[in-house]
């Protein structure tokens, strides 16, 4: 059997995550640290709390301001943050209205940040792996919503669809290169983007209800999937998405 660090060791890489401010993000910033990876956080404020932690585990890190809502030069953007092995698509938003009042500027801020940022930025990475003659790896931050319709969330559920597919067609494209794509799926986490849901003691309770594990997940849970589709061990893993959500898609 490989040794643990040749299956999960990152030393001499270096991931940007996007999003890495806080919640899903800052946990993969320093989980792919822990492993060896310097780190690149890109977000449209600054994130001191994250380079603190990431400093602390002996990695550079880099900040790269940018707002992904706008219509971004993703080339430029990866020429600032300089060489990059790893890409974890994790920024997102999500904006909830009744279908019938769904404002168009939220669905396309929505489709913006969730899809094609992600698809932006993937595609600015693959070319620069392809152009030094390198692998890498990229890892979509999807939802159970890339399955499921939702209700109140008619551009989050299309954008994750979205994100779904897009990871598969990225892998069948990448692979020959040396880049996987995958996605991970949370289920209900404990995010700024589920706060409405955990307030919401009626929704909360039914959601609660649905979940075999009997609990709210955190963003620590998350952790080993990130790890494991980061690393060298898995070089034959492409086109997959590790849903992580305590048992919800088995009811």
């Amino acid at each position: 059997m490989s040794a643990l660090e040749d299956l999960f060791g990152l030393e001499g890489k270096r991931a940007l995550v996007t999003g890495a401010r806080s919640g899903i993000g800052q946990m993969a910033a320093e989980v792919l640290a822990r492993a060896g990876a310097d780190i690149v956080g890109l977000g449209s404020r600054p994130m001191p709390d994250t380079a603190s932690r990431i400093r602390a585990l002996g990695r550079s890190f880099t900040e790269v301001t940018a707002d992904l809502g706008a219509d971004l030069d993703f080339d430029a953007v990866l020429a600032e943050a300089g060489s990059v092995d790893i890409l974890v698509n994790n920024a997102g938003q999500i904006r909830r209205h009744d279908l019938l009042d769904f404002p168009r500027a939220d669905w396309d801020e929505v489709l913006q940040i969730n899809l094609s940022a992600a698809f932006g930025l993937s595609q600015a990475m693959a070319r620069r792996l392809h152009q030094a003659g390198a692998g890498g790896r990229i890892i979509n931050i999807a939802s159970l919503l890339s399955f499921q319709g939702g209700v109140r969330v008619v551009s989050y559920t299309a954008a994750k669809h979205g994100l779904l597919g897009l990871t598969r067609a990225m892998a069948n494209e990448l692979a020959p290169l040396g880049i996987t794509v995958n996605a991970v799926a949370p289920g209900y986490i404990e995010t700024d983007n589920t706060e409405a849901l955990r307030n919401d003691p009626a929704r909360s309770s039914a959601i609660l209800q649905r979940i075999p594990a009997g609990r709210w997940g955190a963003p620590d849970d998350l952790a080993a999937a990130i790890l494991f589709l980061a690393g060298p061990g898995a070089s034959y893993v492409t086109g997959s998405c590790v849903t992580v959500d305590g048992g919800w898609m088995a009811r």
